[in-house]
């Protein structure tokens, strides 16, 4: 199911969505997909139908970059994916790749999270 289009007066929502490689960055980048733990889908499905849009911000752990950001554009499902080829993960969801580049952390420094004590964005 997609987002319902336009919804105005709803925010925005932004996510940093962390990989533990860019193989899987690669994957969603080509299929247009993703998948995340089960604790996060219940806050991104969340996010998808109470905001006008949801950006996920993908960045591989301990690279130093974000590789990109994408929008949200079903919610999480219950299928499966063997793409990522490991249980842990949980449905996956379509996303919308908007920009695929990578962007050293140092050019978001001025970003700071306050809901994460105004710590830097990255």
């Amino acid at each position: 199911s997609t987002s319902p289009s336009p919804r105005q007066n709803m925010p925005v929502r932004y996510f940093i969505m962390k990989s533990s490689n860019l193989q899987n960055i690669d994957i969603s980048q080509q299929k247009g997909i993703w998948s995340t733990t089960p604790s996060n889908e219940r806050k991104l499905n969340a996010a998808f139908w109470e905001s006008s849009t949801v950006y996920l911000i993908f960045s591989v752990q301990g690279s130093g970059h974000f590789q990109g950001f994408a929008r949200m554009s079903s919610v999480i499902g219950c299928e499966k994916s063997q793409d990522w080829g490991s249980s842990g993960f949980g449905g996956v969801f379509k996303v919308k790749w908007i920009r695929k580049e990578s962007i050293p952390f140092q050019f978001a420094h001025h970003l700071l999270n306050p809901w994460n004590d105004s710590k830097k964005v990255q």
